[in-house]
């Protein structure tokens, strides 16, 4: 199946056939918008992926040339697509390819997609249904249907996923914590490249209906709404604090229960347009981040707006917070520590320009030109990656630096 369009355009035909590869595009996500980075540094790349659902993610989509299985055609797995989980890798096994390079952008499936040429995986994260089970089913029961489908499926998928793992020619991952899961799930030695932060922070900006009367004094969540996110520990943590206000925007199976437990000063939206999501992130106080993330976008979305954010430190968090410039970490999910967090950045004089500045090095130019020379070694390179050694899982742990030359 075929959705949109190809990017209009001269054709170089001696230029290398470039893919893009997804996993499904569902969600408006971090991982989505990396992928739209990617058509805007290939914009005559097709679009490979198992499930589009055109109303959920973001609407750009509608202007690329999108590749989907026969998944597609059923609805159910187009609002939700772990409910195709024991179908996936079969389809996944049938997105043939046929490219000089596929970039792969996975966090569980596109990275298995066979290809007739080389494949470039930026991985967000091993799949974390396999690796990190508990992050991933949260407070699901003991024999909820999740757990029961993972207990049945886990150890045939861990080897579908390792053996297309292997075929890739190289892999990149998106933060240090990533990069060291990278190689102990699969024993290769990946480099990393943070993805950017694609928010236009110029762009235009549409007030949210029922926000009005908050504008400019409110802490904000932009998350999705599942259990390891941690959303409730900011909503038990912002009970305490009734003299504060807290937005969360963000759509997730959760979202019930937590609109049910949410106290009076905290407001809930979702499918918020870019133009209303920039009014929300201009107009708040500072951003707060409860989650491991494996990388950490939205502190630097908060950053391009000159606003700090309070984030658990761990995880990506540690790529994206200069704790000098942008932000304040708390060291556990917990509603305590937040609260904490809140009252100490509120004593803080933060400075809107360097802010701006931090956020600057993951621009989006940066990250195209980086991906650039990343496809031109693979196709130069040896095919193949090689694993590192089982006993060797050491991974460099330098910090980034954070400098505002180079790319």
């Amino acid at each position: 199946m075929i959705a949109g369009s190809c990017h209009a355009g001269p054709t170089d035909l001696t230029a290398p056939r470039i893919a893009i590869a997804h996993d499904y595009l569902t969600q408006r996500g971090g991982a989505e918008r990396v992928v739209l980075s990617l058509v805007r540094a290939f914009p005559n790349a097709t679009l490979h992926t198992t499930i589009y659902n055109p109303d959920t993610t973001y609407p750009e989509f509608r202007d690329v040339r999108i590749i989907t299985s026969p998944l597609n055609r059923v609805a159910a797995f187009r609002a939700d697509p772990r409910l195709a989980l024991p179908l996936l890798p079969f389809a996944s096994n049938g997105m043939h390819i046929d490219a000089d390079v596929v970039i792969a952008s996975s966090s569980g499936w596109a990275h298995g997609f066979p290809t007739t040429g080389r494949k470039l995986v930026y991985c967000h994260n091993p799949a974390r249904w396999l690796y990190q089970p508990e992050d991933y089913h949260g407070d699901s029961g003991r024999f909820s249907p999740k757990r029961l489908a993972m207990r049945a499926l886990g150890d045939p998928l861990r080897r579908w996923d390792l053996r297309a793992a292997l075929r890739a020619d190289k892999y990149l991952g998106n933060s240090r914590v990533v990069v060291e899961r990278i190689t102990r799930t699969y024993g290769i030695r990946a480099d990393l490249v943070p993805p950017p932060h694609s928010i236009d922070a110029t762009g235009d900006q549409e007030p949210v209906p029922g926000l009005a009367d908050w504008q400019d004094r409110y802490h904000l969540v932009v998350s999705r709404l599942m259990p390891y996110k941690n959303v409730d520990r900011a909503l038990e943590a912002f009970a305490d604090l009734p003299d504060e206000r807290l937005v969360v925007v963000g759509a997730g199976p959760l979202a019930d229960q937590l609109r049910a437990a949410a106290p009076p000063n905290v407001r809930m939206v979702s499918g918020l347009t870019d133009a209303q999501l920039r009014w929300t992130y201009a107009h708040a106080t500072a951003l707060v981040a409860p989650s491991h993330e494996d990388f950490g976008l939205t502190p630097l979305e908060a950053a391009s707006f000159g606003k700090p954010t309070l984030a658990l430190h761990a995880g990506g968090y540690l790529d994206t917070i200069n704790p000098a410039v942008n932000g304040v970490f708390f060291e556990a999910p917990a509603a305590g520590a937040i609260r904490k967090a809140v009252v100490r950045a509120g004593l803080h004089t933060w400075d809107p320009a360097a802010i701006r500045a931090h956020a600057d090095l993951f621009s989006e130019q940066r990250f195209i030109a980086r991906l650039q020379r990343e496809v031109d070694a693979v196709l130069a390179g040896p095919h193949r990656p090689i694993p590192l050694a089982p006993s060797s899982t050491e991974i460099p742990a330098e910090p980034l630096e954070w400098s505002t030359t180079g790319n």
